[in-house]
């Protein structure tokens, strides 16, 4: 049974159990308790599973940004040597940030590409799981690719300024 109430439901217990009772006393009054609490209790199992995957995902999000800075960065020092007889050929300190950064942001781009178009066909599998929200979020896929793309850029950017600084006799030293 569902009863609309304006006042506390805990208080009305009593008269709840003494109504239905009066219908039918072989009917089983086992448990009285909100509508709040009982949608609570039938929608917890899919909350859990939204909380794990959420908690996945920022895992994999933090491993990702981590491999994604770690990855270029390694990148970029071992070309030190290459960047070190650039500037002593006469390479501009922006052209070898420029060719830095560019050379580093081109597989990440095509990865998020990539990443996207497999977002976008895999949340369908889980769009039953989804409350409120569509399989496509767009504001998420959004927020996502972006901060993606400002970890690669920062990644690149930074061994490249550090590069850029060293002098070419003892970047050509560098093994």
């Amino acid at each position: 049974f569902l009863v609309r109430t304006t006042n506390d439901p805990a208080a009305l217990t009593r008269s709840f159990e003494d109504a239905i009772r009066s219908t039918d006393k072989t009917v089983p009054v086992t448990r009285i308790r909100p509508l709040t609490e009982a949608i609570s209790d039938t929608t917890s199992q899919q909350r859990f599973y939204a909380l794990l995957f959420g908690l996945f995902g920022a895992i994999g999000l933090l491993l990702t940004l981590t491999g994604i800075y770690s990855v270029i960065s390694y990148t970029v020092s071992n070309h030190t040597r290459e960047i070190g007889i650039r500037m002593a050929l006469g390479a501009q300190g922006r052209d070898v940030l420029w060719l830095v950064i560019r050379q580093g942001m081109f597989p990440v781009l095509i990865g998020v590409a990539v990443g996207l178009a497999a977002a976008i066909g895999l949340t369908r599998l889980m769009s039953t799981l989804l409350f409120e929200v569509s399989a496509t979020d767009p504001l998420t896929l959004a927020l996502i690719t972006v901060l993606l793309t400002i970890v690669a850029l920062i990644a690149c950017y930074i061994p490249a300024r550090k590069a850029t600084k060293v002098d070419p006799l003892v970047a050509l030293r560098y093994e």
